[in-house]
């Protein structure tokens, strides 16, 4: 069968590197880069360090409102399924790219394969939980990553091809865990070396409803500086004027601007760091993962699985609340197989097959 993936954004190339050389083991697979995420530490290296087939198709459609992203997405995805015509139309996750891919697929009568179905935050006012709800609401095949994913589809009303796969960042992380190396000398947007300090906290900052508001921001960097160690940040392209702006304003001298980092590095920084502050969805499990405490700055609920024991706890955006919840001591005994046993390609692969 012929499978066309869509990927957009750094998170869907992480589960294309554990999806797409299993598919291609039993499928041809067309892969199709929306150019969402197009910086090169945000895209190119994850296809080189992760050993990702390089894309047959890269559509650089970036920037400007989801409007808009979308619409271009939409049409441009629409002349490739015209041409290439396949099978399946596989997608990840809950971005622009996303939703683009499914509405092309689903208008022309091709079968769509959610991976990362049922995530929920149960609130329209975040752009992502529109693309959430209308991809699985018109898709095929849908693969959840935990059994919470399911129930929320059941809620809805969706049984029907409901599968729980396990988590592919969780078979990346297995993968890789043991090649970590410390990459001494970090980049920062001057074109500096900066030397990791031995002992920092993490931070990553780049929602749109924690850096469009400069008072969210500010309070998010406020607490960072107050900690005992530095805070290692590696900044979001589009982020980091204002967060520059913020730290020289302000004085946040135990703050450290760092460039976008590689999947590994990433993957170095959450596991030596003391303890991590995130926004992203895709963080808060890889601290799962890790064992390490995470306190995630969002107004919404993603993940519940990693709220287990407080090992990642939810915080305002208010510099006393971040410190507040990082002085909480977590039971790290809770932590379990909640995101699988790290075999979901191989789970995925066999349930595109058996689809057909």
């Amino acid at each position: 069968m012929k499978i066309l993936t869509i990927v957009g954004a750094r998170p869907q190339f992480i589960k294309a590197a554990a999806l797409s050389n299993k598919l291609r083991e039993h499928h041809s697979e067309i892969l199709l880069h929306t150019g969402q995420h197009f910086d090169s530490n945000m895209s190119q290296i994850f296809f080189s360090e992760l050993s990702i087939p390089q894309p047959d198709y890269n559509l650089g459609i970036s920037g400007g409102t989801h409007g808009k992203m979308t619409g271009e997405m939409l049409s441009a995805i629409e002349q490739v399924l015209l041409s290439e015509k396949p099978d399946m139309v596989v997608v990840y996750g809950d971005t622009n790219s996303t939703l683009s891919g499914a509405l092309a697929a689903v208008k022309l009568n091709i079968p769509i394969c959610h991976i990362e179905a049922g995530a929920r935050t149960h609130s329209l006012r975040n752009p992502e939980e529109v693309n959430r709800i209308l991809t699985d609401r018109i898709s095929s095949l849908l693969l959840c990553c935990t059994e919470v994913n399911a129930v929320a589809l059941a809620a809805e009303g969706t049984t029907k091809n409901v599968f729980v796969t396990g988590d592919l960042m969780l078979d990346v992380f297995l993968h890789y865990r043991g090649n970590l190396k410390s990459p001494e000398y970090l980049p920062d947007y001057s074109g500096n070396q900066i030397l990791l300090p031995e002992e920092f906290y993490l931070l990553t900052c780049h929602r749109e409803e924690n850096t469009t508001d400069i008072s969210r921001l500010h309070e998010i960097l406020w607490a960072m500086n107050e900690l005992e160690a530095p805070t290692v940040y590696p900044v979001h392209p589009r982020c980091f004027e204002l967060a520059s702006h913020l730290c020289e304003k302000f004085s946040l001298s135990n703050i450290i601007l760092l460039q976008p980092v590689s999947y590994l590095i990433s993957q170095f920084l959450i596991a030596t760091a003391k303890k991590v502050v995130t926004d992203s969805g895709g963080l808060q499990r890889e601290a799962w993962f890790y064992g390490k405490q995470c306190v995630t700055v969002f107004d919404y609920v993603v993940w519940p699985e990693t709220l287990e024991g407080s090992i990642n706890q939810m915080a305002e955006a208010n510099h006393q609340d971040i410190l507040s919840k990082l002085s909480v001591v977590p039971d790290f005994s809770k932590r379990g197989n909640q995101f699988g046993d790290g075999n979901a390609a191989q789970k995925i692969t066999s349930l595109i097959t058996g689809f057909f």
